[in-house]
């Protein structure tokens, strides 16, 4: 069987499972996600031992510690995703909601209402808790999905489909609802792309070059996430202290994720003062620090930082800074070097953070707050689907509101056209 035919089959399921999740009572999608939540927090230890399997297999092929770190599912890990599933489970229902109502002088009356998108296909790396989040969030909107991880988290990703499955059948749903792709191989992913007769949008999750791929490849709509060349400008009445503070977490907290700092601008005007004190918190940290010949003057360990370096989204315990002389150069560069993801401005001038804010066109922006609250559970949207940096039909932390379109319910009595 070649990948098209095998994809098929995912297809056709999925498309046969459509209409009755879509039209199914929210109380059932919830007791799904209830179920799936119990199953899980029950099933730790199991867990645990598969991912671990993974984990390993990981750092035998050789893989960055990041990318290990993306891996990895511990207490808190599982704990987030059993929170985000019991927050969708309290989020307001959205499956064929009225948006207006209203009557044209020749007496039609025209309804639109949200209906779900479809069929979802995401394809993923490493993050085994995509697994859940994601499903978690097309049962509750009442879409199908199909799911593509990466061969580096197969088992763990088999297992937690397992648990999504049993819960939907339990609570009396299709268990195609959300189908994960047991075959790894990279031919399967080419295909999926373009399997538009069955899946209504691809998003994938991870690398600059997976989403590139996706975007140059797919026949299917596509949703650009994930990609962060995230800035933060440190202007010149900030407080050193909470930049610093803020840099740190930022950068440390989880350097694998799209929202973690990769690129500081430091207003010239404190570099002398300022640099210093974030350098010796960058290296009792573990980051590698790379910056302009400014910065080198000033911090002479810092290590030389190329252009290529300003584009680079590190995913790792790596920063490079840049001296700017005020916010103007500050926004260029931004402008010109960001994934139009997160960003942030460091100050104590009311009106120059309103610049900043008003000026850079990025999915969040930031003022005096690290940029890792970029992020579907932290804006309290339950799990996200993905962090979008593009402008259709979706932006930012991709909740449950943004897996809706619209359907147009029009009725006449007997209207004709004129």
């Amino acid at each position: 069987m070649d990948a098209k035919q095998y994809l098929e089959e995912y297809g056709a399921k999925a498309r046969a499972a459509v209409v009755s999740l879509a039209n199914s009572p929210v109380e059932r999608r919830n007791d799904a996600l209830k179920k799936l939540a119990e199953i899980i927090e029950n099933s730790k230890d199991e867990i645990y031992a598969v991912n671990k399997l993974d984990v390993e297999y990981a750092r035998e092929k050789g893989l960055s510690s990041a990318m290990v770190d993306r891996l990895v599912l511990n207490e808190k890990r599982v704990h987030d995703m059993t929170k985000g599933l019991e927050q969708l489970i309290n989020l307001q229902e959205y499956c064929n909601k009225v948006e207006s109502v209203y009557e044209r002088p020749d007496g039609l009356v025209i309804k639109k209402i949200l209906v779900p998108l479809g069929v979802i296909a995401i394809i993923y790396e490493s993050r085994p808790n995509v697994t859940v989040d994601a499903a978690g969030l097309c049962i509750k909107s009442g879409n199908v999905c199909i799911l593509r991880g990466g061969s580096e988290a197969i088992n763990t990703n088999k297992l937690l489909a397992l648990y999504v499955r049993r819960a939907l059948e339990e609570a009396g749903l299709s268990g195609d609802s959300v189908q994960l792709i047991q075959n790894t191989d990279r031919a399967i992913a080419n295909e999926l792309m373009r399997l538009d007769k069955y899946v209504d949008l691809l998003i994938p999750r991870g690398s600059a070059g997976l989403i590139n791929a996706v975007t140059q490849n797919s026949t299917v709509p596509v949703i650009q996430t994930g990609a962060g060349n995230c800035h933060i400008y440190v202007e010149k009445t900030a407080d050193r202290q909470m930049a610093v503070d803020i840099i740190e977490n930022a950068k440390i907290q989880k350097p694998s994720a799209c929202n973690s700092v990769e690129k500081i601008l430091v207003d010239r005007d404190i570099l002398a003062e300022f640099l210093p004190e974030l350098n010796e918190r960058m290296k009792k940290d573990g980051v590698t620090v790379k910056g302009c010949e400014e910065c080198r003057a000033v911090c002479g360990d810092i290590l030389p930082a190329t252009e290529e370096d300003w584009y680079k989204e590190y995913n790792d315990l790596i920063l490079a800074v840049k001296a700017v002389s005020g916010i103007d150069e500050a926004l260029a560069r931004i402008d010109k070097y960001s994934t139009k993801h997160s960003e942030a401005i460091i100050t104590g001038d009311a009106a120059l953070a309103d610049k900043f804010m008003r000026g850079v066109d990025s999915a969040a922006v930031y003022h005096n707050a690290s940029t890792r609250f970029s992020d579907g559970f932290e804006f309290g949207m339950g799990a996200e689907i993905g962090i979008s940096t593009q402008k259709l039909h979706a932006r930012g932390p991709m909740g449950l509101r943004e897996l809706y379109t619209c359907k147009y319910l029009v009725e006449g009595k007997g209207n004709i056209r004129k």
